[in-house]
């Protein structure tokens, strides 16, 4: 499958679930959340990133913490349901992107979150790459993988292979994903 079409089937399969996303997922990726911000520190001040906000199930847990959050999503209808939910919050922007080719500045954001995001796209290790050319040198990455996808030695090296080093990783029963807290490796 090319990596367009991989694209267009994921933009097609969040479009048609956009309405009911969160009654089927909301838990599993509340799980997926509360294990990532155990180990994640939020400045006042720093500007996040939420690559593949999806529905914006995220943005309760960032918005008063972070100076701002910026949603992208390549799903348009995702979005919009985001959009009701930024709503409540005053510190959050929505794009409608992919999350290989995001219109943002290099070293634009403290904070990097992917949840749910490498095992829909085509090339998860030039993903990475692109979620860390806009992050700053000493930015925290927040990424998911999907247990039934990928197995944790090919997930840690998936992450290396972006040049992001795992800080604390969290595999627990309870949980369908893989939570890698990571951080830049310096060359």
């Amino acid at each position: 499958m090319s990596g367009w079409k991989k694209k267009r089937d994921v933009m097609w399969r969040y479009d048609t679930t956009a309405g009911l996303y969160d009654r089927r997922y909301a838990e599993e990726q509340e799980a997926k959340i509360v294990a990532a911000m155990k180990h994640v520190k939020i400045e006042e001040r720093s500007l996040a990133l939420d690559a593949g906000c999806g529905t914006g199930l995220f943005f309760s847990h960032m918005t008063t913490k972070a100076g701002a959050l910026v949603g992208v999503d390549i799903s348009k209808k995702s979005l919009l349901v985001a959009r009701k939910r930024a709503k409540t919050h005053g510190n959050v922007d929505l794009v409608l992107a992919d999350a290989d080719n995001m219109p943002f500045k290099e070293r634009a954001f403290n904070h990097v979150f992917a949840f749910t995001v490498v095992q829909n796209m085509p090339f998860p290790a030039e993903t990475l790459k692109e979620l860390k050319r806009v992050a700053f040198e000493d930015a925290v990455f927040v990424v998911t993988g999907l247990k039934r996808i990928f197995a944790r030695k090919a997930f840690e090296a998936l992450l290396r292979s972006a040049g992001l080093r795992v800080l604390t990783f969290e595999d627990g029963d309870n949980l369908k994903c893989y939570v890698a807290i990571c951080a830049a490796i310096r060359h």
